[in-house]
């Protein structure tokens, strides 16, 4: 280890200063390490971990919370609260230098603590409800493979690890979202994670070469003292790029369309993946490249545009779907967007949004295992039009649901409104109309969540019995799914409180996240927003009561315009058909006919007419001497009559 280092971290233009690091602190790497081996042992053991393999993975996990919390403690013991790890160099090629480094900071070990400790309930949770599964040693090997990225994904001390954990989790998402490749809609879903978010990481590769050519860096430090000396164009242009790869990563706007599809992997997946940590690495990239974001306030404005339109996508899209994980997962792009608001407002704002990414990795994750375990009871049945009832048979799923429920609707006093409200208040502090554009998109969003949220949990466990025939008896689940859930749901309702009154406080002091407040007041008084926040919570929530306390029709029913769209995803993939699919696969089917056709048929031709007349001088060569002779004798009959024919004039 070549050098094992703290600093406090100043402004953008500031110097890093570093001192010594011991303890725990310097031994972060074991983070990444520790569920990486434990994925390594049970991919290379192979079916001879069968028995024990899912425990190893589950005990990862939870040795990696553990390391991770005390090293927190640690670090709120030390005055520069920042420890970063130069382990080896990782390039090193002319001027570029790019170590393999870790940087633990406030920031990182918030969601640290997010990816490992909300991680181990759902490992857990998924040793029962993968109990059944030939491939359970399998499911867990990805599982720790994908905490293993994650990890080196936000501890990395520059762009160029980030990036190398960006790539290791899109790997393990896509094996996890087609680890059921027996069915033709798993895999498809997992290519089209995978593809949707090659374009995200396209742009955030280029982001970081030009990093490096107009920085000579990819050092977090490094970049962020240097980027003030930038052209604007050229922050404009670097922001974009960066833009675009959380834009893939976290499933916003115009790359979402992959993260619903992705619900065909297992219920635990969808809870760890696309709910509580990669879904909000788009986050983490925004959030740790604040220097470059606030540098710009074209650029700002671009994310919250993308963040105020991907969160009134996703409320709309979400009230026309049956499927309740697609619900959750529309309602996971919508509350994304909610975050890209609050870092695209910048100052203050990154915080808030950090700490609703917090508050919400527990309730969503929560919500997610919550419909697993309705799954678990009705024999995979996800259709909520053929659910209701099952409040009186899944006590827990309905109670820890519930807490969930209101908690993402953000009522008082749970954690959704410690965490969401402040957005919507920050949003409408911006100048001029973007404060009634934006701050009206926020509140907005916060009806239409509470209409949709409430559906979804009122057509699930109340209402009248609308089961298919072959489910009689709804059971509820084993104690290994039902404990998670319970801690879960204490965090929905308690956690964004705790979040909201220590977070902000912690990172702005020393993660250079936060700020100031805006200077002017908000176009209403706070009380008054937080009044109507709450009149559009019981407004949306009564409305959905009211229409569905009794059931809904368990078919499609003819529907208005806005309706049809919205379950057809607005027609953004019908878009994506027209102007991406259709014209690459034209594109494509040209280039093969002109690679047949012409470079082949080129190729062929030539070799075609070689052998063709090769095939005919071969006749020539009959092996008999007369014919030779014959040969011989007309060449020189030829020589002959061309030399008499030159003599006479008859060539000249």
């Amino acid at each position: 280890m070549d050098e094992i280092l703290t600093y406090a971290q100043a402004e953008p233009a500031g110097a890093v200063t570093y001192a010594a690091a011991d303890g725990l602190l310097s031994s972060v790497w074991l983070l990444v390490a520790i569920p990486l081996v434990s994925a390594a042992i049970l991919l290379l053991l192979g079916r001879r971990a069968d028995r024990w393999g899912h425990w190893l993975g589950v005990a990862a996990i939870g040795a990696a919370f553990v390391l991770g919390l005390t090293s927190f403690f640690q670090l709120r013991g030390l005055e520069n609260k920042s420890v970063e790890l130069s382990l080896w160099d990782f390039i090193t090629v002319g001027n570029l230098r790019v170590d393999f480094g870790l940087l633990f900071d406030p920031l990182a070990a918030v969601f640290v603590l997010l990816i490992t400790g909300v991680g181990f309930l759902i490992h857990l949770y998924a040793v029962e409800y993968m109990a059944h599964d030939e491939g359970r040693r399998r499911f867990f090997a990805y599982f720790n493979l994908f905490v293993a990225a994650m990890l080196l994904l936000v501890l990395g001390n520059n762009y160029v690890m980030l990036y190398f954990g960006w790539e290791g989790v899109g790997l393990a998402s896509y094996l996890l979202i087609s680890f059921w490749y027996g069915r033709p809609s798993a895999a498809t879903a997992g290519k089209k994670a995978f593809l949707m978010n090659r374009v995200g990481d396209a742009g955030l590769a280029i982001g970081i070469f030009i990093l490096f050519a107009t920085l000579g860096t990819t050092q977090y430090d490094e970049v962020f003292t240097g980027v003030g000396g930038l052209a604007s164009g050229t922050v404009l242009v670097l922001g974009l790029l960066l833009l675009l790869g959380a834009a893939g990563k976290s499933g916003q706007f115009p790359l979402q369309a992959w993260l619903p599809d992705a619900m065909e992997g297992p219920t635990p997946v969808s809870a760890l993946i696309h709910a509580a940590t990669m879904v909000t690495a788009g986050v983490y990239l925004i959030a740790r490249s604040n220097p470059i974001f606030s540098a710009n306030e074209t650029l700002q404005l671009v994310v919250v545009s993308v963040g105020a339109l991907t969160l009134l996508m996703g409320c709309i899209i979400g009230a026309a779907k049956d499927d309740i994980k697609r619900v959750l997962a529309w309602s996971t792009v919508s509350q994304i967007g909610y975050m890209f608001l609050g870092v695209g407002l910048g100052g203050a704002a990154y915080a808030l949004a950090i700490v609703h990414l917090l508050a919400h990795g527990f309730f969503k994750a929560n919500m997610f295992l919550g419909a697993g375990s309705v799954m678990h009871g009705m024999n995979d049945q996800v259709d909520i039009r053929r659910f209701g009832g099952l409040s009186k048979y899944m006590k827990v799923t309905w109670i820890t649901f519930m807490m969930g429920w209101l908690a993402i609707i953000g009522m008082f006093p749970f954690s959704g409104f410690f965490s969401k409200e402040p957005i919507i208040v920050a949003a409408f502090e911006r100048e001029g109309w973007t404060a009634w554009l934006f701050g009206g998109a926020a509140l907005l969003g916060a009806g239409l969540t509470a209409f949709y949220m409430t559906r979804l949990f009122v057509l699930t466990f109340h209402g009248p019995k609308r089961w298919t025939e072959d489910i009689e008896h709804p059971h509820e689940s084993p104690k290994l799914m039902t404990i998670p859930l319970i801690l879960l749901a204490v965090g929905s309702v308690g956690a964004g409180f705790l979040l909201a009154t220590s977070v902000p406080d912690w990172l702005t002091a020393t993660a250079g996240l936060g700020g100031e407040h805006a200077e002017h007041a908000a176009v209403l008084p706070h009380w008054l927003l937080t009044a109507l926040s709450l009149v559009v919570t019981v407004l949306g929530a009564g409305l959905a009561w009211a229409l569905f306390r009794n059931g809904t029709a368990t078919a499609p029913q003819p529907a208005g315009v806005l309706v049809t769209a919205a379950r057809r995803n607005l027609y953004t993939d019908a878009f994506n058909e027209v102007v991406f699919e259709k014209p690459g696969i034209f594109l494509t089917r040209a280039l093969v006919y002109l690679d047949n056709r012409g470079i082949d048929g080129l190729v062929n031709g030539l070799a075609a007419g070689v052998g063709g007349g090769s095939g005919r001088l071969r006749r020539w060569q009959t092996g008999f001497v007369r014919s030779y002779a014959t040969s011989i004798l007309t060449g020189a009959l030829l020589v002959v009559a061309a030399f008499l024919a030159v003599q006479a004039g008859w060539l000249a």
